[in-house]
């Protein structure tokens, strides 16, 4: 098979993947009364049960779940995701204006977590059963088992609550009055890049500021599963014969170590690094609640507790295409790598 019929194949399958995922939370969502998938747009509180039955019968909502769901397939093919209720505007304008909040922060985090992850996970597998090896394998440790919001809480209550810098949010009171003015030219949402397009460098510097804690709290958490992955590929790539043999023959360790052995690790770990933008953009409602950042995480958590049902199926939809485009780049750089992946 050749590696376009490859490609074609998975994406194919990605549509059906898609139409899975929309298919069932679509059906989860049909569980909602009726009645109260109305009752959120509805604010007056003498309307009468007849009124409410005219309402759900002129939305469609007593029509069968196949013509409902066949309905929002083609609103959404049109680019018509409904009214948020929590985003006070169409989905996707709350889209446009949650998700540059989100992007900033997965985008700086990131690069961080992989650079972390990967050269402790060398530095441990380099140094195997020493103290370096020990100190890194406890912090994968702590990092697989510290609950996301109770580091989120301890990193506020040190930095913030006690040694008053690194605040919540996303950006001061008073570089907030520059943003929203008619003097500040939003671009892409992106409050840091945006600000160096506008030459403000300091509303650049203030946002930077307010993104360290948050990002803290991600490195630490996310890292020590590529951590640990990195340590036992290069454990692997270390035991080789041609790694043995050239550092027998007398080689420098370090031309070893770092660009036979570790080329040979970063494999599995490219893998899990490409898949964790996606882990990260689907798994901010926790790191967006307690640093106060007004993204998608907090925007999903709020669409949940209201029933906003337009708000949920959008972001399920908008979170499966990205696993699934991430997950599709990883495989078509897999089997560009290794032909043999195609043919299986």
């Amino acid at each position: 098979m050749s590696l376009l019929h490859y490609i074609i194949r998975r994406l194919l399958l990605m549509i059906v993947v898609l139409f899975g995922v929309t298919l069932l939370v679509f059906s989860i969502m049909m569980i909602i009364p009726p009645g109260q998938r109305v009752g959120i747009y509805v604010q007056h509180e003498k309307i009468t049960p007849s009124q409410m039955e005219a309402l759900i019968i002129k939305y469609g909502l007593r029509d069968p779940a196949p013509i409902q769901y066949l309905r929002w397939m083609a609103n959404v093919l049109r680019g018509d995701f409904g009214h948020s209720v929590t985003a006070s505007a169409p989905v996707s304008e709350g889209f446009k204006m949650y998700f540059p909040v989100t992007l900033e922060l997965v985008l700086l985090a990131t690069p961080l977590i992989i650079i972390v992850g990967i050269k402790l996970g060398m530095l441990g597998a380099i140094h195997k059963d020493r103290s370096i090896d020990h100190a890194t394998r406890v912090f994968a440790i702590v990092g697989y088992s510290l609950p996301t919001f109770w580091l989120g809480l301890l990193l506020l209550m040190i930095f913030y609550g006690y040694f008053g810098i690194f605040p919540p949010g996303t950006i001061s009171p008073d570089s907030k009055d520059v943003v929203f003015s008619a003097e500040f030219i939003n671009f892409t949402g992106l409050l840091t890049l945006d600000a160096i397009l506008n030459w403000r460098w300091d509303i650049f510097w203030d946002a930077l500021y307010h993104l360290i804690l948050p990002t803290i709290n991600l490195i630490l958490l996310n890292s020590a599963l590529l951590m640990r992955l990195m340590r036992s590929s290069m454990l692997e790539a270390l035991g080789q014969d041609f790694i043995l043999t050239a550092l027998a023959k007398g080689a420098s360790k370090r031309i070893v170590y770092y660009k036979h052995a570790r080329r040979n690790a970063l494999i599995p770990a490219v893998t899990v690094a490409g898949v964790l933008f996606a882990l990260l953009m689907g798994g901010m409602v926790i790191t967006e609640t307690i640093f106060a950042r007004q993204g998608i995480g907090l925007w999903m958590a709020r669409a949940a507790l209201m029933l906003d049902v337009p708000a949920i199926m959008f972001n399920v939809l908008f979170l499966g295409t990205v696993f699934v485009t991430v997950n599709l780049i990883v495989d078509i750089i897999y089997a560009y790598i290794d032909p043999r992946i195609r043919l299986g």
